[in-house]
């Protein structure tokens, strides 16, 4: 699984005008299931989402993580992280799970998320989104959990 994570002052989604998610500081997370991904790689992300320190300790230095500083977290799905660009001038999504799967790993991520961590909004799957935050440095990483197997 896939997470492009970005830390925000604010951070809304938008389908057909109308707010579905939005938080204040915190990060807003681009996230995408691959091919042979599975709950176990969910969680592991998660997890490493979770414990990830891309928030300033008193002495400036990214220190902290989303749950030390109790931010706000955004999932947004995006399958389109999985896209394979390496020829031509179009991507292919082959890399990336199928719909189905898609849904129900990052409707899995969420509910484990909502778990976890206190202020938990979403994208909606499947929809046409605007997305817009203020990204705060900018700050984004590319976090990425590969299945150990696959078939």
């Amino acid at each position: 699984m896939i997470a492009l994570l970005q830390r925000a002052l604010e951070a809304r989604v938008l389908v057909d005008g109308a707010t579905v998610g939005q938080i204040g500081a915190g990060l807003m997370v681009l996230v995408c299931a691959e091919r042979y991904d599975s709950e176990k790689e969910a969680d592991a992300l998660l997890a490493k989402l979770l414990a990830y320190r891309v928030f300033a300790d008193d002495a400036g230095k990214m220190n902290r993580s989303v749950a030390d500083v109790q931010g706000g977290l955004l999932l947004v799905p995006q399958f389109t992280l999985a896209a394979d660009t390496r020829s031509g001038t179009r991507p292919s999504f082959t890399p990336a799970a199928s719909p189905d799967e898609g849904r129900r790993l990052f409707e899995h991520f969420v509910a484990c998320a909502r778990e976890s961590h206190a202020c938990v909004e979403t994208g909606r799957f499947g929809a046409h989104m605007q997305v817009s935050l203020t990204n705060d440095g900018p700050v984004t990483f590319w976090l990425q959990v590969k299945p150990q197997v696959q078939t």
